[in-house]
């Protein structure tokens, strides 16, 4: 078994919304309109990896409106 870090953790939508402090259908929709994290199907399922949901974020930041 490998042992992965934090940034290569795979969430679940569920994880992430909580995190994000959005509803699980929010997330969904940023999914939808391509506008929120980079995801990936796994098994059939919606995964997000750690690092993309902080790149994200990262990318989200701002000094000034």
């Amino acid at each position: 078994m490998t042992n992965l870090n934090n940034e290569s953790r795979l969430l679940t939508p569920t994880e992430v919304a909580e995190w994000l402090g959005r509803s699980v259908p929010a997330l969904s929709q940023l999914r939808y309109r391509g506008t929120g994290p980079r995801f990936i199907h796994a098994g059939g399922r919606v995964r997000y990896r750690q690092s993309d949901v902080d790149a994200w974020l990262t990318h989200g930041e701002r000094d000034a409106t």
